[in-house]
């Protein structure tokens, strides 16, 4: 940490604080944005369910009812429904994917449509779940601003990820979420605290407690966001005996998925939601969303908790496919010791894979879980605001993490060009 920022400070490092200085300017667009309610609505909304996924990445964005309500909300979901046709749904976007840089740069391209197209159209949604008593040229006059607001963002982000440091988009989903974090603070100490019904030692040790809490699951998110399964590899053309050979092995992150299944479940969660927000409160299909359908009870808890676990394999097997790694192995004369190429290989894979993403998929339904677990069946006296893990968490350590190694790898491989 310490040598990164020396290297930062070097004179000739001059052009990358420039781009330190982009991005946070980028982000500094973002915070005005989402202070900024859309022209003829109200300023907040008092009741989100569980659209509080979306108003969490956007910063508060959506419960303020701001231009940036949807945040990069409809680009992810464009991301998601891409992903899973590129698995041998359609075969012209599994021609995509075989096709390397062109097929992802045209694979994004086709992110960008969708997503604007979605945004649209759940702009569209919001303004008849959050506008009570529009007319129709109301409707669609919010949906255009909130998908503006959209459209925006994305290519903020663009200019982001090639004008600064990291990547664009994942940079504003992690400002949006970090925007909340002082003022649940803010709201424990005063809950605690200030206007605690215990005495002022409890109320200390409580924040005290509370702080320590959080700052331990962000050492364990990194932890495991940093943990990995190396699985050793020999090349027919090295031998074991090379003195001073370097070791090639394969690395299986132990949470491949990252915090994909838990927006994943979210957007499965969030489609009968906006369905039963369009309808009458009485009907039957808005009960049952209500009363089953809803991560705050019993049923929706449980069928939460199985979406993520379902998700975790499914975006891991898709990000890595056991058939595929075992043929380039065999195709570049590797093999794993002990075990022979093929089909051995492949089964040997899809069993680490499995193995590791069941540890993986458990850490994330706990993280994701416990803000639910203690917000709706423990009743600890804290204001809404306030909650302990969750989804945030896994985005702001993840990108934190990989903005990080970005910068680093950019400083020490210029300091190592410069000795050179």
């Amino acid at each position: 940490m310490f040598k990164t920022l020396k290297l930062l400070a070097n004179p000739k490092n001059k052009d990358i604080r420039g781009r330190i200085w982009f991005t946070l300017f980028g982000l500094l667009i973002f915070a005005v944005g989402i202070t900024i309610p859309v022209p003829g609505t109200q300023n907040a909304v008092s009741d989100l369910g569980l659209w509080d996924l979306y108003n969490t990445i956007a910063g508060g964005a959506l419960k303020r009812f701001s231009i940036f309500a949807l945040g990069v909300m409809p680009y992810i979901s464009a991301s998601i429904v891409t992903s899973l046709l590129q698995m041998d749904i359609i075969p012209y976007f599994t021609e995509l994917k075989e096709q390397g840089a062109a097929g992802r740069q045209k694979i994004n391209q086709i992110n960008r449509y969708l997503g604007i197209f979605l945004a649209f159209v759940q702009g569209f949604g919001l303004a008849f779940a959050f506008v009570k008593d529009g007319t129709a040229i109301d409707y669609l006059r919010v949906s255009i601003m909130l998908t503006a607001g959209t459209a925006l963002l994305l290519w903020l982000g663009d200019q982001m990820t090639e004008k600064g440091i990291g990547n664009g988009l994942s940079l504003i989903i992690m400002a949006g979420i970090i925007s909340t974090v002082p003022g649940m603070f803010i709201d424990t100490f005063k809950a605690l605290i200030v206007n605690g019904t215990s005495s002022l030692f409890v109320g200390i040790v409580g924040f005290i407690i509370f702080v320590l809490a959080y700052i331990g699951l962000v050492v364990g998110i990194i932890y495991i966001q940093e943990s990995e399964r190396r699985v050793p590899i020999q090349y027919s053309n090295q031998t074991s005996s090379a003195y001073g050979k370097k070791q090639n092995y394969i690395p299986f992150k132990l949470n491949t998925a990252n915090v994909m299944p838990v927006i994943f479940a979210s957007v499965v969660f969030t489609i009968p939601t906006f369905i039963a927000g369009i309808l009458d409160s009485e009907n039957k299909f808005a009960v049952f969303v209500t009363k089953y359908i809803n991560y705050t009870t019993p049923t929706g808890f449980a069928l939460y908790m199985v979406l993520i676990f379902l998700f975790s394999f499914l975006y891991t097997f898709l990000q890595i496919n056991p058939k595929e790694l075992a043929k380039n192995l065999a195709r570049n004369g590797g093999y794993i010791p002990g075990i022979r190429p093929g089909r051995e290989t492949e089964s040997y894979i899809k069993t680490i894979l499995g193995r590791i993403t069941l540890i993986g998929s458990i850490f994330i339904a706990v993280i994701a879980g416990l803000p639910i677990v203690f917000s709706s069946f423990i009743d600890l006296g804290l204001p809404t605001s306030v909650s302990i893990g969750g989804t945030g968490l896994l985005i702001i350590v993840g990108v934190a993490l990989e903005t990080y190694k970005q910068l680093e790898s950019s400083l020490i491989n210029r300091n190592y060009r410069g000795v050179r």
